[in-house]
């Protein structure tokens, strides 16, 4: 029995989302009282979110779904610094001209989990630059810096860890937190904002926005995080041996997509079927019951929901057919990642070990010998020995293109153009 009231808070709770809450009684009782507007803020920090935001998208997700308003906001303003909490060093700073493409790029994705449509509770995307950019200092300093204790912004742990490290926290980066506090009030004055959510690294930051609002005289606000995620064997979502796993199709293909959750230890299937898809928990119940060669069955299931929600049911489906005769019928599929080659380069050949790197299947020439003498590499479903082999016109089959494989779940098709 769950011990809250609210739709949002139960669902949340069932499926694992919540790692802590400012004030459990008074949101719960809020949620079942009135539709309640919260936000989660994303700095565009490149082109694309990646998977390690999937969690807090999903929050945002079934906070519409259970009759509630959600923000997502976009870090226009806040992109201009870049947050400090818990990074080893600074990020480096963008210009505006880059911070809008990347909003503009990321936008895309919010789509396939928010309807900014739906009558009553229409999703909002909006851009914290239309208040930060145009703040004057002095005012800025008056009315808000005022409210902040610098004691006890230094004894927030990601300002410590900062601090103990070699890399010196900026004053540029020391003031995030008075942005994101301030970004807060603004929602809540602008739009009626009760709430903001985001990982717990962010905690600190949240509970900032509450105590300055409190001072600035906003209604009471509420904070509420979701545990940080790492798979069984510890490694961090959102990244892949091939680097991140990103949600824009242009970086990432769907069938790499749908492989990536594929490729879900065993241990991580229940768990990721509760926070990255919808299905009904009484199915998710008897695809975690599962075991021995049947869990692959619920992995393949999990690969094909959590992409269908980002890129359609079709692109899904065929990702998952892909996959099946690949594996199981060891036939080529039109779906299969590509990589275009100068037909020049292949008549006069290209090494093995360079084709690997520009294929996306090694970082390094060297990474790349060091999976030719694992045995690791095949061309054309033949196994390759040869780490000074030349891949040319003799490698192109009938089909016109050269089938580069990386262990058995990993295809480039290679095109001549």
């Amino acid at each position: 029995m769950s011990r809250f009231k609210s739709d949002f808070l139960r669902t949340l709770d069932e499926r694992g989302f919540i790692h802590q809450v400012s004030d459990e009684t008074g949101l719960d009782e809020l949620l079942t009282k009135e539709t309640v507007t919260a936000y989660i803020g994303y700095d565009p920090t490149a082109s694309s979110l990646h998977v390690g935001h999937l969690t807090q998208i999903m929050m945002l997700h079934w906070f519409q779904a259970t009759g509630h308003r959600p923000i997502s906001l976009m870090g226009g303003g806040t992109g201009m610094v870049g947050d400090p909490s818990f990074k080893e060093e600074a990020r480096k700073l963008m210009t505006v001209e880059m911070i809008e493409e990347n909003i503009a790029s990321i936008k895309r994705v919010f789509a396939n989990y928010l309807d900014y449509d739906r009558a009553g509770a229409a999703a909002l995307m909006i851009n914290n630059a239309e208040w930060l950019r145009p703040l004057n200092y002095l005012e800025f300093l008056r009315d808000v810096g005022r409210h902040f204790s610098v004691n006890r912004m230094l004894s927030f742990d990601s300002v410590k860890t900062r601090l103990d490290r070699e890399q010196s926290l900026s004053f540029l980066e020391f003031n995030y937190m008075i942005l994101q506090a301030y970004d807060f009030v603004e929602l809540s004055r602008r739009y009626g904002c009760r709430l903001q959510m985001g990982g717990s690294d962010q905690w600190g930051n949240i509970v900032n926005g509450i105590d300055l609002g409190h001072r600035m005289g906003t209604e009471q606000l509420y904070a509420l995080t979701s545990p940080l995620l790492t798979t069984a064997s510890g490694a961090k979502m959102g990244k892949s041996a091939s680097g991140a796993v990103w949600l824009n199709a242009e970086l990432m293909p769907v069938y790499d997509f749908w492989q990536y959750w594929r490729n879900t230890e065993d241990a991580d299937v229940e768990r990721f079927l509760k926070l990255f898809t919808t299905l009904p928990m009484d199915e998710i119940a008897r695809l975690a019951a599962l075991d021995g060669s049947e869990i692959n069955e619920a992995k393949k299931i999990l690969a094909t929901e959590v992409t269908a929600i980002l890129h359609g049911r079709r692109a899904a489906d065929e990702a998952a057919e892909t996959a099946r005769k690949t594996f199981e019928e060891g036939a080529l599929s039109e779906n299969l990642p590509s990589v275009e080659v100068p037909g020049d380069e292949l008549s006069t050949g290209i090494g093995l070990l360079a084709l690997m790197v520009r294929a996306g299947l090694a970082a390094s020439n060297g990474e790349a010998r060091r999976h030719v003498q694992g045995g690791a590499v095949r061309i054309n479903d033949e196994a390759v020995s040869d780490e000074r082999m030349a891949i040319g016109r003799a490698q192109i089959t009938a089909d016109g293109i050269v089938k580069l494989s990386l262990g058995k779940k990993k295809h480039i098709l290679v095109r001549p153009v």
